[in-house]
């Protein structure tokens, strides 16, 4: 039995999830297929305002020429798995988002690209070793400006490196070393909106210098630290979604229970 799906019928299915941000692209990083999420997140009225344009024409610069560099790479045949990004879109917060894209073969050729942008979910309070990991978390948010080590972050939960790194996915979906750079990056964010010069800020979250600094800021942000200081009034400055911290998820009757990320991140599969 034939089971393949086209992409107009993924399509379709991905059009019913909020969270997530479904897209293909053809091999000139051209959307030919995206769900109903994107186009709303991008303040387009029609699936139309986007299909058959770039994410340079649809994206506020640099934002849109950062996913043109980052398709070009998928395009050149290397597949972006698991990587942890802010995601930036006119008048929203930002949202925390794995991002994975992968080639689009077509009898053995790449003819474009494939992924799925998913919103980085709240942590799984109810795991058996969230106790642990909140103390971790913890630990990270008091010393993220100095450079904490896994070894360290094992001994205050109480756990070996391999449980520890495994926990802590089942838990927050990414990995500690993750979960420092978002630390660290979210600070970043709050203080460019202040006075402090680029150089302050980046040591006071933890990076060894300016260039260290940058570098995992445009990495994980999508612009320099002194682009984002000087766009700051496309976006929402508030607190970025997904930011919140484990113990946010405790359960208790005066915790918000609307804490759900509602911005994108991308997976893909090859196919």
């Amino acid at each position: 039995m034939h089971t393949g799906l086209s992409p107009l019928e993924v399509q379709h299915l991905f059009d019913a999830l909020g969270d997530t941000v479904f897209f293909v692209k053809d091999e000139e990083g051209r959307y030919t297929h995206c769900n109903l999420t994107l186009v709303q997140r991008l303040g387009r009225k029609r699936r139309s305002d986007v299909i058959g344009r770039s994410p340079a024409e649809v994206f506020p610069a640099p934002l849109g020429q950062r996913y043109v560099l980052q398709d070009r790479q998928v395009l050149d045949g290397e597949p972006i798995a698991d990587r942890l990004e802010v995601h930036l879109y006119p008048n929203r917060r930002p949202g925390w988002c794995l991002t994975l894209k992968r080639p689009l073969l077509v009898d053995g050729r790449v003819r474009g690209l494939i992924g799925v942008s998913r919103d980085l979910g709240k942590p799984n309070s109810r795991h058996s070793a969230f106790a642990k990991l909140d103390q971790v978390v913890a630990h990270m948010r008091a010393h993220f400006d100095g450079n904490p080590r896994m070894p360290e972050l094992a001994r205050v939960a109480g756990l070996s490196l391999a449980q520890l790194e495994r926990h802590f996915r089942h838990v927050f979906q990414i990995t500690p070393q993750q979960y420092l750079i978002k630390l660290r990056i979210e600070r970043a964010m709050r203080l460019l909106h202040e006075e402090d010069s680029i150089a302050e800020v980046g040591q006071r979250c933890g990076f060894s210098d300016q260039s260290a600094f940058a570098r995992q800021f445009k990495a994980t942000v999508g612009m320099t630290p002194s682009d984002y200081r000087s766009l700051k009034h496309l976006f929402d400055t508030s607190r970025p979604e997904g930011a919140e911290t484990a113990a946010d998820e405790r359960p208790g009757p005066s915790r918000s229970q609307n804490l759900i990320p509602r911005n994108g991140s991308a997976i893909s599969a090859r196919v």
